[in-house]
């Protein structure tokens, strides 16, 4: 019983920590190379593509969608994928497609002196095997590779939900001492005393 209770506990910490590394805002330094616009045909992933429809038709097995080529600073080449959220999860309510991209584009650059960094916020992951791309949704040009961002948002968020979480926790807790742990004393002093009995009526002389 004792490894069900630590298996569930770890599994559920890792969907917990899956869901939030996924959901909250990250952010990259890079240097943009190229924009472009592909039909996508989706398939077993397509859980990971926005559904927040913002004018397109519903239902549709393909649809365009925006893409950001980029490099980050160790030369590692990055793509996003640029769609809206609209009103869908996660809430990023995000309707400037259109214009980020164009934000992408007026920032491209080649790799030399005069290198033009930016910085892409962005949620999501990039899983090159099912081709899952994180989704830009927002994009500022820095002066310097070595910017520091500080995730406001990542903290606020983390914060209330940890404090959220302790104020249950400590709920049940004393729900459980009041209300169950009770019970379960009554139960066991019960089975000890039937067990009591059945061993004095049917004992072997």
């Amino acid at each position: 019983m004792v490894y069900v209770k630590w298996t569930f506990r770890i599994l559920l910490t890792l969907l917990v920590f899956g869901f939030f590394h996924y959901t909250l805002p990250q952010h990259d330094v890079v240097r943009i190379t190229d924009t472009y616009e592909k039909r996508v045909d989706y398939g077993a992933n397509s859980l990971f593509w926005a559904e927040g429809y913002t004018g397109e038709a519903v239902g549709g097995e393909n649809r365009d969608v925006f893409f950001i080529q980029t490099f980050r600073v160790n030369d590692k080449p990055m793509i996003y994928r640029n769609e809206d959220t609209g009103w869908g999860w996660p809430p990023y309510f995000k309707f400037d497609t259109s214009n980020l991209q164009a934000e992408a584009s007026d920032l491209i650059s080649k790799k030399s002196d005069e290198t033009q960094w930016a910085v892409v916020r962005h949620y999501g992951w990039r899983f090159e095997a099912l081709s899952i791309y994180p989704n830009a949704v927002k994009i500022w040009s820095v002066d310097t590779p070595e910017v520091q961002i500080i995730p406001w948002r990542n903290i606020i968020i983390l914060t209330i939900a940890f404090a959220a979480f302790w104020a249950v926790r400590v709920r049940w807790l004393k729900f459980r001492r009041r209300r169950i742990d009770p019970m379960i004393d009554d139960a066991e002093e019960t089975w000890d005393d039937t067990e009591g009995w059945f061993k004095r009526t049917f004992k072997r002389k």
